[in-house]
């Protein structure tokens, strides 16, 4: 009886394992430090930190939602648009 229950949870496991944690883990060290970029507004260089976890565990799901932790130009401009991080966010 608990065969069925057991051979699902270990799948379950599996796909998680394999899957779903690989590609939490390298969004997460993607975007895990600060980094500058041009900032849209001014075309100014600024320092942003992203929220790393968040987006990891966001992309494992398929999403792409970057959320600004800290950003060199705030409190001035805090609420800014936060879309422009994907396109100027260098890669590893």
């Amino acid at each position: 009886m608990y065969a069925p229950l057991v051979t699902i949870s270990a799948v379950l496991a599996t796909g998680i394992i394999l899957v779903l944690a690989p590609v939490a883990f390298a969004t997460y060290r993607q975007y895990r430090n600060r980094k500058v970029i041009i900032c849209p507004d001014n075309q100014n260089f600024a320092e942003v930190d992203v929220k790393a976890g968040r987006a990891g565990l966001l992309a494992a799901f398929g999403r792409s939602k970057l959320t600004v932790k800290w950003c060199s130009r705030w409190p001035q401009k805090r609420g800014c648009a936060e879309g422009c991080l994907k396109d100027n966010w260098p890669m590893p």
